[in-house]
């Protein structure tokens, strides 16, 4: 077990009063360490050589890029972000996102399939495909292809509407969010949400209370973003903003510590679809917030959780929780990585049920699903033994028993089980449209041997259209006016090779990985801020209490 390390240097003030007060109430926050828990254990070796998991839990792989879905297509490369919905007859449906670029091999077109009237631009093969399983066996039910012909979809998220599939792209006609329906049995025409805006897009989560949507920016110098509809009877229609720190223009959050907190406002964006990639342009130019390529974010418990995969000191990544209330917001800095070997650039995250954040790395080397606990612990859950390609899309059945993650790179979608936290609560926000999916409670289909029981192994005993379609919520199809690339400033081009695999984008970002962090650079000249120290301390006095005793 490594030892506990408890940050020395605070910023030497936290900005607003309403940041104040809530420090003085702030337990003891620590930076990321590696240690095994004694409710998971250490990670077993998988005789299998695909995933190491702690003593006790199991993993079953319930879809593999090339597999014949029961719709016809095959099941596409590159599975990223997930959502998992409650699904009729003791079902569970994962929304799973593909993060396919126009060249990729991996589409979900056989040799004799062109693409369908569906398809919202024939020329891109991303999409969103529809896994339809028992909630008890894992057995598949159905999947399906439901949204097709956008690029690079990244992240998300679970909306009371469905699901949020996210473009990380700004190609002619590109960069939107689309919602895709969790009943959907067949490839759906799309629904373009324009009002979330046009850039390079992330993840999302949904205020299920307000219909406050809060967007993520894959950029080296994003923003984070809230959409704040004008009725909730008409959730997509309203304004779009960014997130500014109260008192400061262009504020660098990768400089702050851990437990800092700073009082935040919103400015609102005048252009949500600009003609090229200038959201984030026109948002600095009114003083908002700085992330260093804001990626994975989620909706938990009154507070959105926020994933900043290259942020800090380290470059190695930060976790935010932000408060957003009718009377100010907060953003704190809940955790953040000082040393790659213990954390290495988080990218989807999502909160489980009973409140540990879960991260998927996308780094270099091993690759780990780690734990963020709410004591500020953080520990290894699961290690991909495989290969070196990035985890995506963790996420956990409504009931809480299953944990879902895809291996991106090898194409493997992977449910696992074991003694996780009972709750009593769905952890995930359903779609009520779900109870009308007559054909999830069987499908001949499934008897096709490419659609059988998946293999399961336990980690021992030892441990559109062309066109406007008039409707103003999700606007029309590609159009071919306007550059393909951004502004001369930044690097736009978004959609030129799939982060999963080989090519010249390894950060996954359209964006440089080697260029370093220039914000944090000029930040840390501009302040003077000296590198941060660290000293050893034993465990915090709460440090062993379970998951469940633990505040949220």
């Amino acid at each position: 077990m490594r030892p506990y390390h408890l940050m020395l240097k605070r910023r030497s003030f936290l900005r607003g009063g309403a940041a104040a007060a809530a420090a003085a109430s702030l337990p003891l926050v620590f930076s990321y360490h590696r240690t095994a828990r004694a409710d998971y254990g250490a990670l077993v070796p998988d005789p299998e050589g695909i995933l190491d998991l702690p003593a006790g839990f199991t993993y079953t792989i319930v879809s593999q890029t090339g597999d014949m879905m029961t719709d016809g297509y095959r099941v596409p490369g590159a599975p990223d972000a997930m959502g998992a919905f409650p699904g009729p007859n003791n079902t569970v449906i994962l929304m799973c996102n593909h993060e396919l670029s126009p060249d990729s091999s991996d589409s979900p077109y056989n040799d004799d399939q062109d693409p369908p009237p569906e398809a919202y631009d024939e020329d891109a093969v991303g999409g969103v495909t529809r896994i339809v399983l028992d909630n008890d066996t894992l057995e598949l039910v159905s999947n399906n292809l439901v949204l097709v012909g956008t690029i690079r979809n990244c992240a998300g998220g679970v909306s009371p509407w469905g699901w949020l599939s996210c473009e990380e792209n700004v190609d002619d006609g590109h960069g939107y969010v689309f919602l895709c329906k969790t009943d959907a049995e067949t490839v759906q025409m799309p629904e373009r949400i324009v009002g979330y805006g046009r850039c390079n897009h992330e993840a999302a989560c949904v205020d299920p209370d307000t219909f406050h949507a809060y967007l993520t920016e894959d950029r080296g110098d994003s923003c984070l973003y809230r959409f704040v509809p004008d009725d909730k009877a008409d959730p997509f229609t309203g304004k779009l903003q960014a997130l500014k720190v109260v008192g400061q223009d262009d504020f660098a959050t990768t400089t702050m510590d851990v437990s800092e907190i700073v009082d935040c406002e919103w400015v609102d964006i005048d252009e949500p679809d600009p003609a090229v990639d200038t959201l984030r342009i026109e948002a600095q130019g009114k003083g908002a917030a700085i992330f260093v390529r804001g990626e994975g974010i989620w909706w938990f418990e009154g507070a959105v959780y926020v994933c900043s995969t290259s942020g800090g000191p380290a470059d190695g990544g930060q976790i935010f929780r932000l408060i957003d209330g009718p009377n100010g917001a907060t953003l704190e800095l809940i955790g953040r990585s000082d040393d790659k070997d213990l954390l290495d650039m988080p990218d989807n995250i999502c909160v489980a049920p009973w409140g540990e954040v879960f991260m998927a790395e996308d780094g270099d080397g091993d690759n780990y699903v780690r734990v963020l606990a709410p004591t500020g612990e953080i520990y290894d859950f699961a290690r991909n033994a495989q290969s070196d390609s990035e985890f995506a899309g963790v996420c956990f059945s409504p009931d809480g028993k299953t944990m879902f993650v895809n291996i991106q790179g090898d194409g493997i979608t992977l449910a696992v089980r074991g003694p996780f936290p009972e709750v009593e609560q769905p952890g995930t926000t359903g779609d009520d449209t779900t109870g009308g999916d007559d054909t999830t409670g069987g499908d001949d289909t499934t008897s096709d041997d490419s659609t059988g029981d998946a293999p399961t192994t336990s980690a021992g005993t030892a441990g559109g259209t062309e066109g406007d379609t008039g409707d103003p919520t999700t606007g029309g199809a590609p159009t071919s006016d306007g550059p393909s690339t951004g502004d001369g400033a930044t690097d736009s081009s978004g959609g030129d090779t799939d982060s999963g695999g080989a090519g010249g984008d390894p950060a996954g970002c359209s964006c440089d990985a080697d260029a370093g962090n220039p914000a944090l650079d000029l930040a840390l000249a501009a302040a003077g801020i000296a590198v941060l120290r660290s000293v050893t301390r034993p465990a915090p006095l709460d440090a062993e209490r379970e998951p469940s005793e633990q505040s949220s």
